[in-house]
């Protein structure tokens, strides 16, 4: 899969293809349809699957600090995009100059110079150009004009309620794994590198692989039974998502313990899939107090594995 980061990256070999466009946070079993359409429709025109995405998604760009946690890393979302078989990613960046493009210059510049997109997927309440101008309809006349065509896509619905990366989202920060993991398709699961901590674990006889998240904000918090994968790794251990607020951490940090393992992870990529909740976060009266609560969550978790119950 070829990943094309800005619209100044497009050559005459992108041109001619089928795409669709969106935030794709999570990459959730709604999207997966989504992909899985405009994979046919390639397959039948032979044409190349495209999928234009954003970075920062808009809401960041407009809300900063205030926008909804994501669901998945921009690296994340680009691996799972591969997974589901599309060809090309095209990322574009999410600016003052792509803000205030209208709809129109946002069809000749990007739908036609750029992709020259011969099938577009949407959905029908999608949005586009300055102050959200154009529309679905808008699309579809600039298709008739200019000779692509242009469908919705197919709803998908769980429980009779459409799948959403807002409905997961809520779904994990209710601690809803279950949930979390039909409308996903799969485990709810963070990927990162191993970082250099404040190694206040190993003083305690916990050492942790804290896994780097960079300004990614989990929708997470709290403390979780996992499961850890890498190189040559497999393991289960114990999780903590957050401030770790009794040593008056700055920043969330992604926390794991690694049962049974001892061997150095630095600079490892690790995949967490986050299998149960075990509590909140919690300030604690000191090292010791926390140290007796981790070790009462290890065992918790430790039994959770051996008999799939808390």
């Amino acid at each position: 899969m070829e990943l094309i980061r800005g619209l100044h990256n497009l050559r005459d070999k992108h041109k001619g293809c089928v795409a669709t466009i969106g935030n794709f946070d999570g990459v959730h079993l709604g999207h997966q349809q989504v992909l899985a359409q405009v994979l046919r429709k390639g397959r039948e025109l032979g044409l190349p699957a495209v999928v234009i995405i954003f970075e920062p998604q808009p809401r960041e760009f407009f809300s900063g600090s205030q926008a909804p946690p994501r669901l998945t890393r921009f690296d994340e979302k680009v691996r799972l995009l591969k997974a589901n078989g599309v060809d090309r990613v095209l990322c574009l960046t999410f600016n003052e100059r792509l803000r205030t493009m209208s709809a129109d210059q946002f069809v000749d510049e990007l739908l036609l110079k750029g992709l020259a997109v011969r099938h577009f997927v949407v959905g029908d309440d999608f949005r586009f150009g300055c102050d959200r101008s154009g529309d679905y309809n808008m699309l579809r006349q600039s298709g008739e004009r200019y000779g692509f065509s242009v469908v919705n896509t197919e709803t998908f619905d769980v429980d009779g309620e459409r799948v959403s990366s807002t409905r997961i989202r809520t779904a994990l920060q209710n601690n809803d794994l279950v949930l979390a993991q039909r409308l996903l398709g799969r485990p709810y699961r963070v990927t990162g590198r191993v970082m250099h901590g404040q190694k206040l674990g190993r003083t305690i006889g916990v050492p942790t692989a804290n896994v780097r998240m960079h300004r990614f904000h989990c929708p997470l918090n709290g403390v979780y039974a996992v499961t850890v994968t890498g190189k040559n790794l497999t393991a289960e251990g114990i999780a903590n998502v957050g401030m770790r607020p009794t040593v008056n951490g700055k920043q969330p940090v992604l926390e794991a313990h690694l049962f049974d393992l001892d061997s150095d992870l630095y600079g490892q990529l690790l995949s967490v899939e986050f299998k149960a909740f075990i509590r909140p976060e919690k300030k604690f009266e000191g090292l010791e107090k926390l140290k007796q609560q981790i070790d009462n969550d290890i065992k918790q978790v430790r039994n959770y594995f051996l008999t799939g119950a808390l």
